[in-house]
């Protein structure tokens, strides 16, 4: 073997190696016994099996069909475990949080299935591309599924409505290094076939670095912390906390503040802004800007047929919008008309 391809082979296999070992570790030795390390280290076994394949495939191509069928059936559920793993950092206290069991319950016995129906060796046009896509396709679902768990984190990540945590970037980095997985693979037909296992060894260490030199980020992988702390806030006390929200919102006149942040609101009622943030996220389902122009919509929707002698852009002001433009395309957004076309029609 030339000394570039011994160099591509120690680089490429060094990422499927390291993963196994950090996938041992999270399953076997990781403190507390948590149900996130579990399936993080499934998560990164899976991915390891998969990229190893790749990488005795791309060095030895007479590789046996049986450990090609092996690594493509582990890709398959790579997706499930990303999305098991970041259900259960943002919300294990979740009833539907137990619905892996079911997930699992379904895709076991399809991988089974279909490995022993149509085996690799005898089926090889039938894997590629059409199961190989289907798998990559799943993979990618289950990634557009775990952004949809955390879509309120990563909006947090670009608007900056409220401090960005560890737990943040950190689940965002997975996300986007599936992405990048799954794209390299989809379209290997267009790229070298060992890019996967190449970008795989370039993330994980890239990951790496980035939890043994954040604290916080490392106590959310061996501790499986919370960004809210261990529980949710319960139903009742939440109906409470929103009551109160909603009376001094009302009364005061909050959201007339332009420049009002989630900590302002969160002292009114008591609440830290963690809390406060977990209270809009999980019980309230919304972001703090959306609960916040919920607000000024209803309060110009309010003057918009009161107050006639007012412009559209004074009645904006007025609310809480800092331009035009903003405000109309909140209203637009949120009352699906125009304020023009509302105040003609009140």
């Amino acid at each position: 073997m030339e000394v570039s391809r011994e160099l591509l082979f120690f680089f490429s296999a060094l990422g499927a190696f390291n993963g196994l070992v950090l996938s041992l570790y999270f399953l076997l030795f990781a403190k507390p016994k948590h149900i996130s390390n579990i399936f993080l280290g499934i998560f990164l076994a899976m991915l390891s099996i998969r990229i190893g394949k790749s990488v005795f495939f791309h060095f030895n191509p007479e590789l046996s069909f049986h450990y090609l069928q092996f690594g493509l059936t582990a890709c398959f559920f790579v997706g499930p475990f990303l999305y098991f793993y970041v259900k259960s950092i943002t919300n294990p206290s979740d009833k539907a949080f137990n619905s892996w069991k079911y997930h699992l319950a379904a895709l076991v016995p399809l991988a089974l299935i279909v490995g022993f129906l149509y085996p690799f060796k005898e089926h090889i046009s039938l894997w590629r591309p059409y199961i190989i896509k289907t798998i990559y396709i799943q993979w990618f679902i289950y990634i557009l599924a775990s952004c949809y768990l955390i879509r309120y984190r990563i909006k947090n990540l670009f608007i900056r409505e409220e401090k960005t945590t560890s737990i943040d970037i950190w689940l965002f980095s997975i996300l986007i290094g599936n992405i990048l997985l799954v794209v390299s693979y989809y379209f290997t037909s267009f790229v070298n076939y060992i890019s996967g296992a190449l970008t795989f060894s370039f993330l994980l260490y890239i990951l790496l670095l980035f939890v043994f030199y954040n604290k916080k980020n490392k106590s959310i992988l061996f501790n499986a912390t919370k960004k809210y702390g261990n529980k949710k806030i319960a139903i009742e006390k939440a109906s409470q906390l929103r009551g109160k929200l909603n009376s001094i919102m009302q009364n005061e006149q909050l959201y007339k503040n332009a420049n009002i942040k989630s900590s302002d609101v969160a002292k009114k009622i008591g609440l830290t802004t963690h809390q406060f943030s977990q209270l809009l996220n999980d019980n309230l389902g919304l972001n703090f800007a959306s609960f916040i122009n919920e607000y000024r919509i209803e309060a110009a929707k309010n003057m918009l047929q009161n107050n006639s002698n007012l412009t559209l852009e004074a009645i904006g002001y007025e609310c809480g919008f800092n331009s035009k433009s903003t405000f109309f395309t909140t209203f637009k957004k949120l009352a699906g008309t125009t304020p023009s076309q509302f105040r003609n029609q009140s």
